[in-house]
């Protein structure tokens, strides 16, 4: 809708004759953008701010909110252990296991494809897409986009309430006559929950990620198996008697064993819907593999897919035309072995998961009208969006592009989004690098865009994020945390 000044005799709502001219504008502000000449950087400039950004934008950008959730989850809880060690807060000394698993199961919920696609993603995209305040949708992308910094602290304090429960395990042990396996059992668990947690370090997951997947997915199942079994033991040993017991009644009437079962069902889901399905992968570069899989795909799923059915999965975006195509897409760009492997030896099968998992891109319903800007193989991500929806539009900027990414993409986007509608830039044809910072202001305009979806690299999204926030445009980008 294009705002304007009116007279205090025209306070009502707009008549349909403004409404039609309003639409009208819109229309063609987008079709000047077909002819839109990209305006380009000199020669060997590489930046396109022109000054550093004020520290508070630098700030700003980098404490986002998933450092702000990470840093609230975790610091409550941190108080409450604190409160706990003074023994005025008598239900975390009873209830210390079920506090733990609590967090631990919150840690779980928040990265569970399946809890978050239909309990998170689709109520609050369909309940508020388009028709609520732009604050407020901008404030549930947000939310969305970086829950994981609550799946980051809940699972660090739940390691944190396990540990202040075994301690008070073995603080209170000769007065209530635990036994010794009890006392084992807790260690040999707290042992395993720390090696999670410290395999999904930050730097662990950036430089190490066979190691973190590795040891953070296994040591994760052997966690539960472990709290499982801790549960069941301290629920069955009566410190009356001073003898085990088993009443199955009484266990299921506990927290402790609500949190685990509900943990071990979120766990399992996604992986029951793992198949073995044929691809066909094509290599147009030594840099790009494009994997082609049969069925249709929504606009803003993600998919995982390895070459063996329990470990190495890749997370990336899908390309595909709509449900009712034949044909999705994954474009892996070669970054590590696995990748380079896709290209050197094509498998004519892959793993996958059915259940696809919502990401970034799947939060372009909430805006009636936005731009998604990405880099190289970043096209995987956020092709969809402006394939099936029309109200959004596509920049891609890479070097020598049809080249190294082939046909397949070019085609689908010259056949299906209309030529206002995207603008493609090829770093190596146009011998320089595009000014993406006056690019992004006059499409924003132009378009009527209400927010930007950016999808580069580590430095590029932090450049673009600074300069978006400190030009007054509302943009979130990827966050490299799983």
């Amino acid at each position: 809708m294009v705002e304007g000044t009116e007279s205090s005799e025209s306070s009502c709502a707009p008549s349909v004759h403004d409404a039609e001219k309003a639409e009208g504008s819109i229309l063609d502000d987008e079709k000047a953008l077909a002819s839109y000449i990209v305006p380009a950087l000199e020669k060997g400039r590489k930046n396109a701010l022109l000054k550093k950004p004020s520290l508070w934008i630098r700030f700003r950008v980098w404490y986002n909110p998933y450092r702000m959730m990470f840093t609230t989850s975790f610091a409550l809880n941190m108080i409450a252990i604190v409160v706990a060690c003074t023994h005025y807060w008598g239900y975390a000394e009873n209830h210390a296991a079920a506090l733990a698993l609590g967090n631990l199961t919150a840690a779980v919920a928040c990265r569970n494809e399946f809890f978050l696609r239909y309990f998170i993603y689709w109520p609050l995209v369909w309940s508020s897409a388009k028709w609520t305040p732009l604050w407020w949708r901008n404030f549930l992308t947000a939310f969305i986009q970086h829950i994981g910094g609550i799946h980051s602290g809940t699972a660090a304090a739940g390691v944190a309430w396990f540990m202040f429960l075994v301690i008070r395990t073995f603080q209170h042990h000769v007065a209530k006559h635990t036994p010794a396996v009890v006392l084992a059992w807790g260690i040999i668990t707290l042992v395993v929950v720390w090696v999670t947690m410290v395999a999904a370090a930050p730097w662990i997951r950036a430089h190490h990620h066979n190691f973190f997947e590795r040891h953070h997915r296994f040591a994760g199942w052997f966690s539960v198996v472990f709290v499982w079994i801790f549960v069941c033991l301290a629920d069955s040993y009566n410190t009356t008697t001073g003898a085990f017991h088993s009443n199955g009644n009484h266990l299921a009437s506990t927290q402790e064993f609500w949190y685990a079962l509900f943990i071990t069902i979120l766990i399992a889901i996604p992986w029951l819907t793992v198949r073995k399905v044929p691809v066909e992968i094509t290599t147009p570069s030594p840099r790009v593999a494009i994997i082609k899989f049969k069925k249709g795909i929504q606009q803003g799923l993600l998919g995982r897919v390895s070459r063996s059915p329990i470990m190495e999965y890749h997370g990336f975006g899908i390309i595909s035309e709509g449900v009712e195509s034949n044909t999705h897409y994954i474009v892996a760009g070669v970054q590590g072995d696995w990748t380079r492997g896709l290209v050197s030896d094509p498998p004519k099968y892959l793993y996958t998961r059915e259940m696809k998992f919502a990401g970034l891109p799947y939060l372009c319903h909430l805006y009636r009208r936005g731009i998604v800007i990405c880099t190289g193989s970043g096209i995987g991500a956020v092709c969809s969006t402006a394939v099936q929806l029309d109200n959004w539009f596509l920049i891609w900027i890479g070097s020598d592009m049809e080249k190294t990414f082939g046909p397949i993409l070019f085609d689908m986007i010259h056949r299906t989004i209309p030529k206002e509608r995207y603008i493609l830039f090829d770093t190596k044809k146009e011998g320089r690098r595009p000014d993406t910072m006056k690019m992004l202001k006059d499409v924003y305009v132009a378009f009527k865009a209400e927010v930007v979806i950016i999808t580069s690299n580590p430095q590029g999204n932090e450049e673009l994020m600074q300069g978006c926030k400190e030009n007054g445009m509302h943009s979130f980008g990827p966050l490299w945390d799983s």
